[in-house]
């Protein structure tokens, strides 16, 4: 025998063979997947199968105003047990009589959601008198639109507080339940900010990173578990028309609707789409972001896009709204 031959011994050859085998099945559901999601997007939802929402207890935080109230309404007219939660008591209230008028009864709770205890107390309120939690569509949010330096250190922890670590005590609360059922579907509202840096906002932008973070991780965790009957949906829109960003105007697109911006977040939910980026046409633009030179990156950004420009007026009142 050569010097310095190396024999493979039968647990390496067993671990290089693993590799293959899961390799080539990979590829092989690679194939499928593309083929499956390239089906189901050229399917209209008309006549797409959706999973009914009817009789489910759907809890929608930031349900005082915005997105969260389209969502209250349109998960009600679907048949399903309606709770919002909000800081507003007025805008609960509006959301509330809005769904009346229709012929809806929807459980409302005044939450802070910037407080842990709080927010802790209001689910196990809600455990008790409406049941539990089938539905968790973490849609609250805030912004103060002001730079680094401006912003305050009191602003800077609201903006944490409510737009991601909220998300750790709701899921918190009410996952354990869905596990325990073998049924749930958890949601994950970003915001396309979340994907790509915005001017004037390296809190709420930072914020909606890590939802994206936490989405995916918490996706990792449910499968790798095998939950594979609790959904989860990460939402990234584009700028909502709700005055939440009150003065920005984009120059490429126009904001979204509310009205819009809801429905497509019901039918990816009943979809149970994983991530759902509002305009669709967004996805392909985020690429460039790792594939361009950074230099290019921030010309396209400013020159073309004049993403800060569109900023530049953005009056930025501190607000807790849905969005």
């Amino acid at each position: 025998m050569l010097e310095g031959t190396k024999i493979q011994t039968p647990s390496q050859m067993t671990k290089v063979f693993d590799i293959a085998k899961d390799t080539v099945l990979f590829l092989l559901l690679s194939c499928y997947y593309i083929l499956e999601s390239l089906f189901w997007t050229l399917v209209p939802n008309a006549i797409r199968p959706m999973k009914s929402l009817k009789g489910d207890v759907v809890l929608v935080t930031g349900g005082a105003g915005g997105v969260g109230r389209q969502l209250a309404l349109k998960l009600a007219r679907l048949g399903a047990k309606v709770v919002i939660w909000d800081i507003s008591k007025e805008g609960l209230q509006k959301t509330c009589e809005a769904a009346k008028q229709e012929g809806y009864d929807i459980a409302s709770y005044v939450v802070d959601l910037g407080d842990r205890n709080a927010t802790y107390a209001a689910a196990d309120k809600v455990k008790k008198e409406v049941g539990k939690v089938d539905v968790l569509i973490n849609n609250a949010g805030t912004v103060f639109g002001e730079t680094l330096l401006d912003l305050t250190d009191n602003a800077i922890e609201t903006t944490y507080k409510v737009n991601i670590l909220s998300h750790y005590w709701t899921v918190r609360a009410f996952l354990p339940a869905m596990i325990e059922s073998g049924k749930g579907h958890i949601v994950t509202v970003g915001s396309v900010a979340g994907l790509l840096g915005t001017y004037r906002c390296t809190d709420y932008s930072a914020t909606k990173f890590a939802t994206v973070g936490f989405h995916e991780s918490l996706f990792t965790e449910l499968r790798a578990h095998g939950h594979n009957t609790i959904h989860a949906t990460l939402v990234c829109p584009y700028y909502i028309n709700t005055g939440m960003f009150d003065g920005v105007t984009p120059r490429l697109m126009p904001m979204l609707e509310p009205e819009y911006v809801a429905q497509t977040m019901i039918d990816s939910i009943r979809k149970n789409e994983v991530n759902c980026i509002m305009p669709g046409s967004v996805r392909y633009l985020l690429p460039l972001k790792c594939l361009l030179p950074a230099k290019m990156c921030w010309d396209l950004m400013s020159r073309v896009m004049k993403g800060p420009q569109s900023m530049m007026e953005f009056k930025g009142k501190p607000k807790v709204a849905g969005g």
